[in-house]
């Protein structure tokens, strides 16, 4: 027994020695503040977020272009040969938007709304009715030009261009819309 008591002793000492200078706390328990993190509106900056992005400036001047008769635009990296279909009608319409008797306000926010929807369900080409401004007097297309500014400003957009005819001629445009990143 006394083997056992020495070891012990043995093992105290050991451990006094190895505190060292080590003093006592006077409170060993430690009691933090149980704050809580303030609530964050998530879907409200989100949609904020969205709102931003989606407020198609009319300022945007990324470079001069003349909307003349005709409307064009193709993002880079895309094919000559998409395009020409684009051009010649030759994607199926999957979905439209009438802007005729729209504010510019009501048009912007209705082409916001119908892209986001449009890529949501994966439309891939869309026909926007925009009018060729003929009750627009001396003003000229006023929705035509927002509409030709706005969708160069929009990451959806891969390219558009005026429709055939039949489908509207310098009153519409053909919209190519990109798949959804979220699309496996």
């Amino acid at each position: 027994m006394s083997h056992k008591k020495n070891d012990y002793e043995d093992d105290k000492a050991l451990f006094r020695k190895q505190m060292g200078d080590v003093v006592q706390l006077k409170q060993d328990k430690i009691n933090p503040e149980t704050r809580k993190p303030k609530p964050s509106p998530r879907q409200t900056l989100a949609n904020e977020r969205q709102v931003l992005a989606d407020m198609m400036s009319d300022e945007y001047e990324a470079f001069e272009h003349d909307t003349g008769e005709e409307l064009h635009f193709v993002r880079d990296g895309i094919q000559s040969r998409v395009i020409r279909k684009l051009k010649r009608g030759q994607f199926r319409i999957e979905a439209e938007i009438d802007l005729h008797g729209m504010t510019v306000e009501m048009a912007r926010q209705g082409i916001s709304e119908f892209l986001t929807f449009c890529q949501d369900e994966n439309r891939r080409c869309v026909r926007i009715i925009h009018g060729k401004g003929l009750s627009s007097k001396h003003k000229g297309p006023v929705l035509k030009q927002m509409v030709n500014r706005w969708l160069r400003q929009r990451k959806e957009v891969l390219a558009f261009t005026s429709a055939l005819p039949k489908h509207g001629g310098t009153g519409a445009i053909y919209v190519l819309i990109k798949k959804p990143d979220n699309i496996v």
